[in-house]
């Protein structure tokens, strides 16, 4: 035996591995990816910090760690629908408590004309096929070791399909529960997401708790938008203190595609995102905005990786962190403008707070040329707040404390300025604001 596979994390994954009862395990080609792909994770184990992609994100703690496979009572636990609720969103919905699929919880009764949305679990039964390029894919690159052990074990998921030119007027929400179970949990979820020429949508994700629990979560989400395709994504991340939560996510952009991504960072105990997207198409667009607010000890650890490989394609990323206590936030943009991509567009600004001495931010922005007639831009900075603004909102009678939050919520709040929905906006600064520390 191999030393990973000697690492309590690998075993217990492993042993899950070996008692699981997957949907769709019926089908050849996903039985022959599911299988390739834990081979590899077992192979591999979990990276360590010499691997560039986790260099600022050690594992070791996690490598000591059990996790039991599944949770049997998901079916029944006890869940406050009303805490699902997000203001302005009441359309198409689908929630998931530790992995499990809640039809109880979910709103398809009716879907609107053009809009296929289920669980993966369910669309494995039926005709699997339209699934096969998303679902066989192997995870090759040295730091991929969570999407591997997602695709090995991910029992169910979402699958959402928008028709041709078909304008979805309520944003569909993704709703994904952690809830307390005897022992430390790991579920996977496995999302395909695909819109049509001309199709236009929105959906907005949702990881939240029911209360504190230390569970692991992996999430992978393949997302394609063909030509002309408009999609806008709203992540409010607010996973349980303690837990740990590990999503991959590709975009695929054709010609004339867009693509709106919006997040927000505030749970978790140990939480990484990457984000996959290529500009495969003439004309596409990609936007990203985001923000993450730490305290504590919780280590948020962002992965960017945008390639523009067609002609006349945009990208502009805008991407705010605030740190308190003993907290550690990383975001890592890297854009490559591939050989062919002439007249692309691409900028990536990074501004991150520090609020504590002992908070860590690291930033490290990334920019690859090989096209010509370009326009491309970095940045990147870490500091404190501007003692000017803070000694200007004091001579005006505020207290210290109220003239910090302030300037850190007026820090964070242009991120969400151009999301066009009121009330989910104004909703996502309410939680920003809540999360900010209050001394």
């Amino acid at each position: 035996m191999s030393e990973p596979q000697r690492m309590p994390f690998v075993e217990s994954l492993l042993e899950a591995a070996a008692q699981a009862r997957l949907p769709g395990s019926n089908i050849g080609w996903l039985d022959a990816a599911r299988r390739e792909n834990l081979e590899a994770f077992a192979a591999a184990g979990l990276p360590d910090t010499r691997m560039e992609a986790w260099k600022y994100t050690a594992l070791r703690a996690l490598g000591q760690r059990r996790f039991a496979p599944g949770d049997a009572q998901a079916s029944s636990r006890d869940v406050d629908a009303a805490a699902l609720a997000l203001p302005g969103v009441d359309g198409p919905a689908l929630v998931f408590v530790n992995g499990v699929f809640r039809a109880d919880l979910s709103r398809l009764e009716t879907l609107p004309a053009g809009l296929n949305l289920r669980p993966l679990s369910q669309a494995l039964q039926g005709d699997a096929e339209p699934l096969r390029f998303a679902l066989s894919r192997h995870y090759r690159e040295g730091g991929d070791v969570f999407a591997r052990l997602n695709a090995a074990l991910a029992g169910d998921g979402v699958v959402l399909q928008v028709a041709a030119g078909v304008k979805i007027a309520q944003p569909v929400q993704l709703v994904f529960v952690g809830a307390p179970a005897e022992g430390d949990l790991a579920w996977h979820v496995r999302h395909v997401i695909e819109l049509g020429e001309g199709a236009e949508l929105a959906v907005v994700e949702h990881h939240l708790a029911t209360a504190a629990h230390q569970h692991l979560g992996t999430q992978v989400m393949d997302i394609v938008l063909r030509k002309g395709a408009q999609l806008r994504h709203v992540t409010l991340q607010d996973a349980a203190e303690g837990s740990t939560l590990v999503r991959h996510n590709s975009v695929q952009l054709d010609a004339q595609a867009q693509a709106m991504l919006y997040v927000l960072e505030l749970g978790g105990s140990l939480v990484r995102h990457d984000l996959h997207a290529t500009l495969a198409g003439d004309q596409s667009r990609l936007d990203t905005r985001g923000v993450f607010v730490l305290q504590g000890r919780q280590h948020i650890d962002t992965q960017m990786a945008i390639r523009h490989q067609a002609l006349n394609t945009a990208s502009e990323s805008v991407w705010r962190g605030v740190a308190d206590g003993r907290s550690r936030g990383v975001i890592r943009g890297a854009i490559v403008v591939a050989q062919g991509a002439d007249g692309s567009d691409a900028s990536l600004s990074s501004k991150n707070l520090l609020l504590s001495g002992q908070a860590e931010i690291d930033t490290k922005p990334e920019l690859e040329i090989y096209a010509d007639e370009v326009k491309a831009a970095h940045g990147a900075t870490v500091g404190q707040l501007d003692e000017r603004s803070l000694f200007y909102l004091r001579s005006r009678g505020i207290p210290l404390t109220e003239a910090r939050s302030m300037l850190t919520a007026a820090f964070c709040r242009a991120v969400f300025d151009s999301l066009p929905d009121e009330n989910l906006r104004e909703h996502l600064y309410q939680q920003l604001m809540a999360h900010l520390p209050s001394a």
